[in-house]
């Protein structure tokens, strides 16, 4: 009995004992608790976010999207683990501070507080609450920039009716924290050309930061075009301008218009666009002369224009891409270059218009209805100067309208490409296909002429049996109309880019017909570069 009550008093003990170390342990655990900082204990609702944009007004344009971020997430913290700031809140900081890599100058408003959050030795951090909604607001400022840039109301504004692209931001924020590496690149937010444009970006600021885009000397008054052969000090700045954009693999120091030369020279002149030969003119040095910040800032805003557009647009399998500053038609299928063509396009008075559309027929030997405008404007004082002015052109009047007969002179040529629009803008054949070796090709009324028109037809209707080359050949020379209607329809989209690089990393410049660079430029910089040739 003894023995029993002494193990008794033993284990009655020994379980005080364990409970007061127990509680013990527990309030020096819970004390330190209270007195970490790191630790993410912050309550988030609509009233502490309105308190937070009421204290930051500069983030006020992005209360909204934060609302509904934390909304979709349930008001839970985003940016903290039980310890600090997560590892992509980190990451999305650093990006946020290289962001003119990706060719946006715009600052993150209050970026001086975020930097204390990350400072860890700074005695001037944010609460946490404030710097969970600060990063929130980062977070939203880095998207908008480089997943929408400009908002669709302003394109509108600007002319340009391509699709708009939609996106979430929370859908956006779920999966960048499941995979990181889409910070770098995802082809689901932004399509392929975009990042070529952004290793141009790199590749050109290098060339600035070195210093190596050197002005090629020239005397203006005694200036003669340079050919083969030729001896100058210029054929020696040019070849190494050459060299350091990438159309020469080397410098050789020559001031001899040697073969080396001339295959560089023709690389050069078909990256711009020019016409093919080996003469460098006058005009042509002084494009070189151009300073490189003006390329760099093309590269930034066709890298602006790239946010804008739906990545599901260049994954399509089927569709036709008309390129307005590089005179150049793309039928893609399969997600390959099917058919290139030389366009020519609308003039200064009748710009052609940026936008989409569903080409949904063909049309061979197609009559050519000519347009109000144009009979106001330029067929009555034909008519009235000459009675047989229609007869001559092959032209009738037809229900209080003017038409012109289908046939080899007709404006349409022998084929048009028909895609619904308010515009009344189509694709067609031209007569006159002489204006095709101009290098600036702005000579249509709106429409787009295609130099490679009936390719252009035998390729869409290739796999139709219903029309066998020989079809497609007789409808186009029968002097008669027929119609074809597309089995599927083909997105069209017209756009507008005056920098555009090959799958091969080469970059290609192309002349700012319409000044769009110009209005984009005063639209999204405040600096004083000057985008006007």
């Amino acid at each position: 009995m003894r023995n029993f009550t002494f193990s008794l008093i033993i284990v009655t003990v020994s379980f005080f004992a364990f409970s007061f170390n127990s509680l013990s342990n527990n309030a020096k655990s819970n004390s330190d608790l209270s007195n970490r900082k790191d630790v993410a204990v912050i309550t988030i609702d609509a009233a502490s976010i309105n308190a937070f944009f009421k204290k930051y007004p500069k983030l006020k344009k992005y209360q909204k999207d934060v609302d509904d971020i934390y909304k979709a997430k349930q008001y839970k913290s985003l940016w903290y683990d039980d310890k600090s700031i997560t590892e992509f809140g980190s990451l999305l900081y650093q990006k946020v501070n290289v962001l003119k890599d990706q060719g946006i100058e715009e600052k993150m408003p209050y970026k001086e507080q975020i930097d204390e959050a990350f400072n860890e030795s700074s005695s001037n951090k944010p609460s946490q609450l404030d710097t969970e909604l600060l990063l929130t607001s980062m977070y939203v400022f880095y998207a908008s920039n480089v997943y929408s840039g400009v908002d669709p109301a302003t394109l509108k504004k600007i002319g340009w009716y391509l699709p708009a692209k939609s996106i979430s931001y929370s859908h956006i924020l779920d999966s960048l924290m499941i995979d990181t590496n889409r910070l770098n690149e995802d082809d689901n937010l932004l399509f392929s050309q975009y990042y070529r444009l952004k290793d141009a970006l790199k590749k050109y600021r290098k060339i600035e930061t070195d210093n190596l885009w050197q002005k090629i000397a020239i005397d203006s008054a005694t200036f003669k075009d340079l050919r083969p052969d030729d001896t100058a000090i210029a054929i020696k700045q040019i070849r190494n301008r050459l060299f350091v954009v990438g159309d020469l693999k080397q410098d050789s120091g020559s001031d001899i218009y040697d073969e080396e030369l001339m295959a560089g020279v023709l690389n050069y002149k078909k990256r711009y666009n020019l016409k093919i030969n080996y003469a460098l003119t006058r005009d042509i040095i002084n494009q070189m002369n151009e300073p490189i910040s003006k390329r760099i800032r093309t590269i930034m805003l066709n890298m602006e224009r790239c946010r804008w557009i739906p990545t599901k647009l260049a994954k399509a399998d089927e569709y036709v891409m008309v390129n307005i500053p590089s005179f150049r038609l793309f039928y893609v299928k399969d997600g390959k270059y099917d058919l290139v063509s030389d366009i020519f396009v609308g003039n200064r008075l009748s710009e052609t218009v940026i936008f989409s559309g569903s080409m949904d027929r063909i049309v061979f030997s197609p009559y050519w209805y000519v347009p109000n405008s144009i009979i106001q404007n330029e067929l009555k004082l034909q008519i009235a100067s000459d009675k047989n002015y229609l007869e001559e052109h092959n032209m009738e009047w037809n229900g209080g309208k003017v038409r012109q007969k289908p046939g080899p002179k007709n404006s349409l040529g022998l084929v048009k490409f028909m895609f619904p629009n308010p515009n009344d803008i189509y694709m067609h054949d031209t007569p006159a296909k002489s204006l095709f070796e101009f290098e600036k090709r702005t000579f249509s009324h709106g429409c787009i002429n295609v130099k490679e028109a009936k390719q252009l037809a035998l390729h869409i209707l290739k796999d139709d049996p219903d029309w066998p080359a020989d079809k497609i050949e007789s409808a186009m020379n029968g002097g008669k109309e027929t119609t074809c209607m597309l089995k599927r329809k083909i997105p069209v989209y017209i756009g507008y880019f005056t920098c555009w690089v090959q799958d091969n990393g080469e970059v290609n410049f192309f002349p700012d017909v319409y000044d769009r660079d110009q209005s984009l430029d005063k639209l999204i910089y405040n600096d004083a570069i000057t985008m006007k040739d």
